[in-house]
């Protein structure tokens, strides 16, 4: 079982994030559960999303000590990450979390300024992060991912998300390595 936190500000996308994974969960035949929480506010507030993948029955649809979490702001890694379990894993968004936590295995992306310098837009940096959760994780299959992304996003946007997707893993597949 691998449970997962994703967390930033309203507005970034960390929810669809979630959603988009645990929908290729489904796809490949994994159980699955998400939710998620909004802060005050829908756009600028807190929010995080939570999901839990198994091969097995989900019976407690809470995470309890995620194995990972993404932190897409200073304010969502300050809040989100106490109890990640030791051995998990913590991925920052690098410029937006300056001050990152002192946790042994953190994994620092520029996950916005990829969005920005290689699609275009900051818009993409939740797909950005999607496709680096993937490659850390191995929670999905990339094309599963992928398809699930095609399926989810508006069809003018496909193209753009399908680069970011790929730069979000090849970001995380050159510090893996």
């Amino acid at each position: 079982m691998s449970e997962m936190r994703f967390s930033g500000s309203g507005g970034q996308g960390v929810i669809t994030c979630a959603i988009i994974l645990a929908q290729a969960a489904v796809a490949e035949g994994k159980n699955a559960i998400q939710s998620q929480a909004y802060g005050p506010a829908a756009r600028g507030g807190s929010s995080k999303a939570e999901v839990i993948i198994s091969d097995d029955a989900i019976y407690h649809p809470h995470v309890e000590a995620p194995d990972f979490v993404l932190a897409m702001t200073q304010e969502a890694a300050d809040k989100y990450w106490h109890d990640l379990k030791d051995d998990g894993i913590l991925l920052l968004d690098e410029n937006l979390v300056p001050n990152p936590p002192a946790f042994a295995k953190t994994i620092r992306i520029p996950i916005t300024h990829i969005a920005v310098s290689d699609i275009g837009k900051a818009l993409f940096a939740n797909i950005v992060a999607l496709g680096a959760t993937v490659r850390i994780t191995g929670a999905v299959s990339y094309d599963v991912v992928a398809k699930c992304v095609a399926d989810r996003v508006p069809p003018a946007t496909v193209e753009s998300n399908m680069k970011a997707l790929k730069a979000g893993y090849d970001a995380a597949d050159a510090l893996m390595k």
